[in-house]
C-alpha cells in the first residue's frame, strides 16, 4: 500500500481500527487466479493472528492453506470537494481509512478451537441485551453446523494501514472540510468528520 508519512497509522490505531471494522475481504490465489471472499475476521492480539472461517462449499480454502494471503479491512470513505477549501488551487480527492494485513493461512481442525472462535465472533457482534446464546444450543446441532465451515488462522507477518484524513492540509482547511462533512446526510461522511476532529485534536496535543 502506498502510504505517505502524513497518513501512516501507529500500532494502537491499527488494532483499534481492525477491531472496529472486522468485516474484511480475504485475497488468495485459487486455481492460478486472484480470489476473494468477504467475511468477518477476529484479531487475537496475544497470538498476533486473525481467525475466521469459509463456507466449506467455497473452494477458496482448498488451496489457500500455507499461502501468503491478504486481508483488507475497509473503513469509512468519502469524496472531498476543493470548493470546501475556498480556493481554486486544489483538486478533488477522497478521504478514507484502510488496513492491509498479510500472513500465512493455516486450516484449523481442532473442534474446541473452532468453537471458541465462533463463540468469540458471536459474542462480539450480538448486542448486550440479545437473547441469543450460542452456549444454549444443542451440542449436536453445533457440531452439525460446524461441518459446513472450514476454520482458519492467519499468522500475521505484516500490516500496512492508512488513514487519509486531509492531514497534509493546514488545520484551518481541515476544519472547513469537517464542517461540510458534519452537515452531510451520509453516515460515512459524518464518520470521516469525526475521525478528522479526533486526529486534529491529537496533533494539537502533541504540539
Amino acid at each position: 500500500m502506498y502510504i505517505p508519512k502524513h497518513f501512516k497509522m501507529n500500532e494502537d490505531e491499527v488494532y483499534e481500527f481492525i477491531n472496529d471494522n472486522g468485516f474484511a475481504t480475504l485475497f488468495s490465489q485459487h486455481n492460478g487466479e486472484p480470489c476473494a471472499t468477504h467475511l468477518p475476521l477476529m484479531y487475537e492480539e496475544s497470538e498476533h493472528a486473525l481467525y475466521g472461517h469459509f463456507a466449506r462449499a467455497n473452494e477458496q480454502w482448498k488451496d489457500a492453506e500455507n499461502q501468503q494471503v491478504l486481508a483488507v479491512f475497509q473503513g469509512p470513505h468519502c469524496f472531498i470537494s476543493p470548493s470546501w477549501y475556498e480556493t481554486e488551487k486544489a483538486v478533488p480527492t477522497w478521504n478514507y481509512v484502510s488496513a492491509h494485513v498479510y500472513g500465512k493461512l493455516e486450516l484449523i481442525e481442532d473442534s474446541q478451537t473452532i468453537y471458541d472462535s465462533l463463540h468469540e465472533l458471536v459474542a462480539k457482534y450480538e448486542s448486550p441485551d440479545s437473547t441469543y446464546d450460542l452456549n444454549a444450543l444443542d451440542p449436536g446441532f453445533i457440531e452439525g453446523m460446524s461441518k459446513g465451515i472450514t476454520a482458519f488462522r492467519i499468522k500475521v507477518t505484516k500490516i500496512e494501514a492508512k488513514a487519509k484524513l486531509s492531514q497534509n492540509h493546514p488545520a484551518e482547511r481541515q476544519e472547513k472540510v469537517i464542517k461540510q462533512l458534519e452537515n452531510s446526510s451520509q453516515e460515512d461522511n459524518r464518520h470521516i468528520a469525526s475521525l478528522m476532529k479526533k486526529n486534529l485534536k491529537k496533533r494539537e496535543n502533541e504540539l
